[in-house]
């Protein structure tokens, strides 16, 4: 059987301001395309399609109008991640078309969705994220035992009910569409903490006796552990800047009669790099980086004074800038800020900003300016105070 394993879409979400959903429509083409030339029987997507529990509309259209056209050649389970609403995801499961089944309900776990080939049959589960506050009564075996307050304690108790089913259907392959931080796993910045009571993570061996594990929550496409079994198909898009040298793909999975499972990752389109730059302003205006002008680019100045018009001067050169800062490049040499008290004098705080803001130091006109505008807001406050 051919999967197509990915997550973490994330739709509607922003770049430093910056919409994305033009970018993630990019992506769903190719998905879409993906699937129609690879011949793929099963798309899994583990979690996380929206961004938040209440998507904006344009999303909701997005992943409406994918998850058809993907119905179209292939059967689709999507299992809701820590960024979704799962009651909101899950809305409808029951009517929805066969060929599209969202495992969105904790207590469902155990019931997979059964796929066939010409190797015989495929058992699909899905284990949506598990808030351990939430979860600990619904999954444990005892009524009023409570499962411990952990992510590695809920998993647990959703892959035993998994394997407690596999056991009644000898020679069915297994499949597990999950979202969870699984340990040993490489997270990224962009990631949401699901840490509750300071425990986060689960152990690989949780799944154990499930032939492929298909995780969402981790951004960079990565295998836990020695062998492909088990993955994280990453985000399709770079959602900061501290992605922007993940290779993003989906992951193509083969499932062999005996289990065994071969993968290749298809390379997801770059709408848009994501660039850091660091340089003088002179050296943007010189065009030493107009290779990256159609970029979202973070731009550090490293001017030692702060140059005039510095934003619109960036943009200049930049119109897809998404951050501009100036950072000196002997910003670490220069001494540190005074602590400002009720003793300090108020034009040496001033003087203090002004080096700061600039890079250098206010000369003598600067100071005078300065002390006439405090002499003049003392007398001021003084005339106030006497009427």
């Amino acid at each position: 059987m051919r999967i197509l394993h990915t997550g973490d879409w994330h739709l509607g979400r922003t770049l430093l301001g910056a919409d994305l959903l033009g970018h993630q429509s990019v992506f769903a083409d190719f998905l879409v395309d993906t699937v129609h030339e690879r011949s793929v029987d099963l798309v899994v997507i583990a979690g996380d399609v929206y961004d938040r529990a209440i998507p904006p509309v344009d999303a909701v259209r997005l992943l409406s109008r994918t998850l058809e056209r993907l119905a179209e050649t292939a059967t689709v389970v999507l299992t809701p991640g820590n960024h979704d609403s799962a009651a909101r995801l899950g809305f409808g499961a029951g009517v929805m078309h066969d060929r599209v089944r969202i495992l969105a309900e904790p207590a469902g776990i155990g019931a997979p969705v059964l796929l066939t080939d010409d190797d015989g049959p495929v058992a699909v589960y899905g284990i949506p994220f598990l808030h351990p506050d939430l979860t600990r009564y619904a999954l444990a075996e005892v009524p009023d035992e409570p499962l411990a307050r952990s992510h590695q304690a809920v998993v647990g108790a959703a892959t035993g009910r998994i394997r407690a089913d596999l056991a009644t259907r000898p020679g069915t392959r297994s499949v597990v569409v999950a979202h969870a931080f699984v340990g040993g796993a490489a997270p990224s910045d962009s990631e949401q903490d699901i840490r509750v009571g300071g425990v986060d993570q689960v152990t690989a061996s949780v799944f154990d006796g499930i032939d492929y594990v298909a995780l969402g929550h981790l951004h960079g496409p990565q295998r836990v552990g020695t062998g492909d079994r088990i993955r994280y198909a990453g985000s399709p898009l770079a959602f900061s800047f501290g992605e922007r040298h993940q290779r993003k793909s989906v992951t193509l999975v083969e499932l062999d009669a005996d289990g065994t499972v071969s993968v290749e990752l298809v390379p997801a389109p770059v709408p848009r790099r994501l660039v850091d730059v660091r340089t003088t302003l002179a050296a943007i205006e010189a065009g030493e980086h107009r290779s990256d002008a159609d970029a979202w680019v973070r731009v550090a100045v490293t001017d030692t004074v702060h140059p005039e018009r510095m934003y619109a001067r960036v943009k200049d050169h930049f119109p897809h800038a998404l951050a501009i800062t100036h950072e000196p490049a002997d910003r670490q040499e220069r001494q540190t800020a005074r602590a400002v008290t009720a003793a300090s004098d108020p034009v040496e705080v001033a003087a203090d900003f002004v080096a700061f803001a600039t890079g250098a130091a206010p000369s003598e006109d600067d100071r005078a300016v300065l002390t006439e505008a405090y002499e003049a807001a003392v007398l001021a406050m003084h005339d106030d105070r006497g009427r």
